[in-house]
């Protein structure tokens, strides 16, 4: 008799099963048509909407190409190709390259930390042995020109510094002399005009050491200037 329970309890729970599986698949083909029903409104919609559009331009005729407007591109232009550049005469040049030295020299440069020893007096430039400022002292390059900036304001100084030197490296010189006086002149005394020419030589690249002339080519108010060419070997 319980065996006969058991069973009917179990037809029970199937017959529950087989209703909430039932009930399921029934809500899912009821999304499943309103899905379809949507599908066809839509359907609908473009058709009518399609049909509206015939008859709002029935009548309408094409324009013809020659009334139509069609924008034009604007045309791209094109820069000329530059004019080819005519090659400077040697003293073109010779002038260009004193202008870019004189351009490139500060009153403002501080030479200070450049210096060797008294800083009036000596100046090597880096990575040039002291060998050089040794055989400089002694006259070993004969002074080969020299440039006189007595009398001279400032921005007049640095340019006659600019061409000077840029004549002496063209000619191949070695060694030169700058004398910028000993500063008598000068408003309080103090030698202006020295220090700057100390400044800008510094700032030149072709100068590699420069020191103060001996007595009889100027002393204190004058500088041997030692070029970079004086460093090529001799033939």
């Amino acid at each position: 008799m319980a065996r006969g329970l058991k069973s009917f309890e179990d037809l029970k729970v199937l017959g529950k099963q087989l209703k909430e599986g039932a009930a399921e698949r029934a809500a899912a083909e009821a999304e499943r048509l309103a899905e379809e029903a949507a599908r066809i409104e839509r359907e609908k919609q473009k058709v009518a909407e399609a049909g509206m559009f015939r008859t709002t331009m029935k009548g309408v005729n094409k324009l013809p190409e020659s009334n139509r407007y069609v924008p034009q591109l604007p045309k791209p232009v094109i820069a000329p190709p530059p004019a080819p550049k005519r090659k400077l005469t040697a003293t073109e040049q010779k002038n260009d390259d004193a202008a870019v030295l004189r351009e490139s020299l500060s009153d403002l440069f501080g030479v200070e930390h450049y210096m060797e020893e008294e800083p009036s007096l000596n100046y090597l430039a880096p990575g040039v042995g002291s060998d050089v400022m040794k055989r400089l002292r002694k006259n070993y390059w004969p002074v080969q020109d020299e440039l006189d900036l007595h009398g001279l304001r400032r921005d007049d100084a640095r340019n006659a510094l600019a061409g000077f030197l840029g004549r002496a490296v063209q000619r191949n010189q070695r060694c030169v002399c700058v004398i910028h006086g000993r500063g008598f002149g000068s408003r309080g005394g103090e030698p202006v005009l020295k220090s700057m020419v100390h400044s800008w030589l510094v700032q030149t690249d072709g100068v590699i050491a420069f020191c103060q002339a001996h007595a009889a080519e100027g002393g204190e108010g004058a500088l041997i200037v030692l070029l970079r060419a004086a460093l090529r070997p001799e033939r």
